[in-house]
């Protein structure tokens, strides 16, 4: 178990999905003191959706965390957090039905997460993804999903494995200046366009944007923007 003899246990947990659905891996991080990464672990999931690989990497930190010592859990993910923390009540009462009499999605990933929460304290904490100045440990998880979704490998602090890569949909570089006729000045032009987004959404790159995040206007519609710099470039 992880966070013997802690007070208190920092992590973070992510999924990625390459598609969605899609080639899909999970991530969990564990943070030591100064809350710098000290332990990890991520895996494949073959092909599925976001929601299932994020649902799986919470079910996965939970189950690796130690149930007598308070967690705080850092996530990307409002769909994940909200089925968990807001959600669940009523589907509980209504026979794990939604409000609209339909089975809940992912079942018996929520009835698994429901059960390893029983009992111990857990807080719940939203961060943004993708910013510049975001929480490293959501970064970290963010990072090693999207590598296990991309090799379809397992990988870890136990494995001994490196400190996962930046994720191959983001870029590492600024886009070039030289143009084919004028058309990638015109996409970085485009591409440094952006908006305050009034209500939280998901780019077509799978990853979900949060309401207040900087969004540009994508081939596929609003999203992170990266992402239209990293497709049309």
């Amino acid at each position: 178990m992880i966070g013997a003899m802690r007070e208190r246990v920092v992590a973070a947990c992510d999924g990625a999905s390459k598609g969605n659905p899609g080639p899909a891996g999970w991530a969990w991080v564990v943070a030591d003191a100064s809350e710098s990464p000290v332990r990890w672990e991520a895996g494949p999931l073959g092909k599925a959706t976001n929601n299932v690989a994020e649902l799986t990497a919470l079910e996965r930190l939970l189950t690796a965390t130690d149930p007598d010592v308070p967690l705080e859990i850092r996530m990307d993910s409002q769909y994940a957090m909200k089925a968990v923390t807001t959600w669940l009540p009523g589907w509980k009462r209504n026979g794990w039905k939604t409000s609209g009499g339909k089975p809940v999605a992912n079942q018996d990933l929520v009835v698994r997460i429901d059960e390893l929460l029983d009992g111990r304290s857990v807080e719940f904490r939203y961060v943004p993804a993708h910013q510049v100045d975001g929480d490293r440990l959501n970064d970290f998880a963010d990072r090693a999903a999207s590598q296990a979704a991309t090799v379809q490998e397992p990988a870890g602090s136990g494995l001994g494995s490196p400190e996962p890569p930046p994720a191959p949909d983001t870029p590492a570089k600024a886009p070039r200046s030289r143009s084919r006729g004028g058309a990638a000045s015109r996409t970085t032009k485009a591409s440094s366009r952006t908006i305050k987004a009034k209500f939280p959404g998901r780019c077509q790159c799978g990853r979900s944007y949060a309401a207040g995040e900087s969004i540009a206007k994508n081939d596929g519609g609003w999203g992170h923007p990266e992402c239209r710099t990293a497709e049309t470039v």
